[in-house]
């Protein structure tokens, strides 16, 4: 409400600010993050700018010449129809007294202008883009191979800006090694990484404290323990941690990823990095960072992991979620087959089971010329370890003198050597 006997020559901006200020309050008391609080009061001005009109003047129609002008995303059309229709929902509800200001100060009232007719309907449970989708193997090992190949010729050349190489070489590689969110891998403590009672062997590096998950709304971020799966992971994060990052001299900073001025990473910072190297590698403009976590989840579930490890892992609430974001090749999937075959057959005599066999389709049948090799999540999943998939190694850093991995021969790292300090 405005200040009572406070008379502003112009009555409507003023009027404008009060509400949103309101608007916040009331926001902020339900529990909602600033971030989604001030992202929906610039929405509100927005739309009032391209309108000309003051909330207590728009019209359905406005809104529907907004809406499609906009050329957005099905879901982003739906997020600027809901903040605008929740706007609207607050300042014609009659408890906080806005229709009687607006009717004293202005000689009209707010509607709302948002209704069933006029709104884009949730009709699926995924609305992203439709090029936003997993990295098949073979261009996952292309964009990492791009991203090593920078650090090296920012090494040899002692260009300025070899150590951010390294540390961003080294953060895709765990956003995609553990699964993780762009943000949950910015805002990454040293110390949140320990030791799994169940996978001593990894070290210290054994699962991954994430403290900033998605938060559901009005709620403070989630928290889960992400398993490490694969070990070559574990290696390229250690190298980073024991070699690069003391470079920075960021003194007791706890942050994994720092800056050379001493301070966290941004999400935008790799947002900027993952589009570089993927222009380099050559994959399309739609493939984004999250699509390394798609990425994620469907390599563990074409290699056999357990459903509910899986959606465990990637924190989320529903399966049907973790289903959205898996995408499994032909080959799993006849690999599946037999194994459910194998069980269903269990009882029958060898030759009823070996003229009932179907052929299995090889790996290039689902246009994959290549594969990353890494350890099989099934073993995480209490399973027995095994190496379903066969190829070449995601580069993943100088291997360290006793760091033995059975699913990979020799070397297979790719990280440049550091200079001396």
């Amino acid at each position: 409400m405005l200040v009572d006997g406070a008379v502003p020559l112009r009555p409507e901006p003023a009027l404008f600010d009060a509400m949103l200020e309101g608007w916040s309050r009331q926001q902020s008391a339900r529990r909602l993050t600033e971030p989604l609080i001030e992202g929906r009061v610039r929405l509100v001005r927005r739309f009032a700018a391209f309108s000309g009109a003051w909330p207590w003047q728009w019209t359905a129609e406005q809104a529907e010449q907004w809406i499609t002008s906009g050329g957005w995303a099905h879901s982003t059309i739906r997020s600027y129809e809901g903040a605008l229709m929740i706007f609207l929902g607050y300042v014609c509800d009659p408890r906080y007294g806005w229709i009687a200001e607006c009717e004293q100060q202005v000689g009209t009232r707010p509607v709302q202008v948002f209704y069933e007719g006029n709104t884009a309907v949730h009709a699926a449970d995924y609305e992203g883009r439709p090029g936003r989708r997993p990295l098949t193997r073979a261009e996952l090992q292309a964009f990492l191979d791009a991203a090593d190949d920078h650090v090296g010729r920012a090494e040899s050349s002692r260009r300025k800006g070899w150590l951010a190489a390294f540390r961003d070489a080294t953060l895709f590689k765990v956003v995609y090694g553990w699964g993780l969110r762009r943000r949950e891998t910015a805002m990454l403590d040293v110390g949140d990484f320990a030791v799994n009672p169940a996978a001593p062997e990894l070290g210290g590096l054994g699962v991954c404290h994430v403290r900033f998950g998605k938060a559901m709304r009005g709620s403070p971020p989630r928290r889960r323990a992400v398993a490490t799966v694969m070990p070559w992971t574990a290696e390229a994060l250690a190298q980073y941690i024991e070699q690069v990052r003391p470079w920075y001299e960021a003194g007791g900073h706890p942050a994994l990823w720092l800056t050379e001025r001493g301070g966290r990473i941004s999400p935008r910072q790799i947002d900027d990095r993952f589009a570089q190297w993927r222009a380099a590698a050559g994959l399309p403009d739609e493939l984004s960072v999250h699509c390394l976590r798609h990425s994620y989840i469907s390599h563990l579930v074409e290699d056999g992991a357990d459903p509910l490890f899986v959606q465990q892992q990637a924190g989320h609430s529903w399966a049907s979620t973790t289903a959205v974001y898996t995408t499994v090749g032909q080959d799993a999937r006849n690999r599946m087959l037999r194994a459910a075959l194998a069980r269903a057959f269990e009882g029958e005599d060898s030759h009823g089971s070996t003229n009932g066999r179907l052929p299995v389709a090889s790996a290039a049948a689902d246009g994959r010329a290549g594969h990353v090799r890494h350890d099989a999540a099934g073993a995480a999943a209490g399973r027995a370890r095994h190496h379903a998939v066969p190829g070449a190694g995601i580069p993943a850093g100088h291997r360290r003198p006793g760091a033995a991995e059975p699913g990979h021969a020799g070397c297979a790292v790719r990280h440049p050597g550091l200079p001396a300090r």
